[in-house]
């Protein structure tokens, strides 16, 4: 074994994964095994540390907690990481790091770049400092419990089972056993102009996914809230009334005050 791969923020389930424990896990086993962790979802909306967790290999795109369209993606290297890609294996461009790298302290790329994602790359960026990522990172896990507690409230359950492991960037639900998430998904879609995620693989057309990340408020998610409860209704499945309650009871009990900007 070569490497060990890990998804940081598993979007299909809406679970964590403990980054560092698992580097602790293979430094605890001696092993060698460079640690490659993709983070599409999870930078920018939870905590992330590349160096002090021990990670080599971090792959990102934009579409996530940075805000923007899809169209850019991006690596972290560890010297590490970067010294094995120069005699392993097969010859390469896609996953080769040594034009980028030559060029890379002059500003430049070795191809086109999106010059416009990159604009927009560079204001998110900005968003992020001037709400200090602390907070960026506190507003999302405070989003998170609030949207489990109106799932909750609602009768019904959270994918993600492991206590602590719940994502802050999104929720998926589990529908009763006899009713189709795929057609619950539609019904909010055309009634109440909300898209819910659907479930993908094993969970597909069991789960509905509630996504609680990026440029979102507290109002925001108390209206998202209130849509899928409409939908909940106007399809039929079995629920509790007042789940967008609950979630509210969570936000004002969790209410705090930002950090000083970065």
């Amino acid at each position: 074994m070569k490497a060990v791969c890990v998804v940081h923020n598993e979007t299909s389930t809406g679970s964590v994964s403990p980054i560092a424990q698992v580097r602790q896990a293979i430094d605890a086993a001696g092993h060698p095994a460079l640690l490659m962790v993709d983070t599409i979802s999870g930078l920018a909306s939870i905590d992330f540390r590349f160096d002090e967790w021990g990670v080599d290999v971090a792959v990102s795109g934009s579409q996530k907690g940075l805000m923007l369209p899809p169209g850019l993606s991006f690596n972290a290297v560890s010297n590490k990481a970067f010294e094995v890609s120069k005699t392993g294996g097969m010859r390469r461009s896609y996953w080769d790091w040594q034009e980028m790298a030559a060029i890379n302290p002059t500003g430049y790329f070795p191809y086109t770049p999106g010059t416009n994602m990159l604009y927009g790359l560079n204001e998110a960026i900005a968003m992020l400092h001037e709400e200090g990522l602390d907070n960026v990172f506190a507003r999302h896990q405070r989003h998170g419990a609030a949207t489990r507690a109106a799932v909750r409230h609602w009768g019904l359950e959270v994918l993600c089972r492991q206590q602590g492991q719940e994502s802050g960037v999104l929720t998926a639900v589990l529908v009763p056993e006899g009713h189709s998430a795929d057609a619950f998904r539609a019904t909010a879609l055309q009634h109440y102009d909300i898209s819910l995620g659907n479930g993908l693989s094993k969970v597909a057309d069991k789960v509905f996914r509630i996504g609680h990340l990026g440029d979102i408020n507290d109002l925001t998610l108390a209206g998202t809230l209130t849509g899928v409860e409409l939908g909940l209704r106007k399809s039929g499945i079995p629920h509790s009334e007042g789940g967008v309650a609950a979630a509210m009871a969570e936000l004002e009990c969790t209410r705090f005050e930002p950090l000083a900007a970065e």
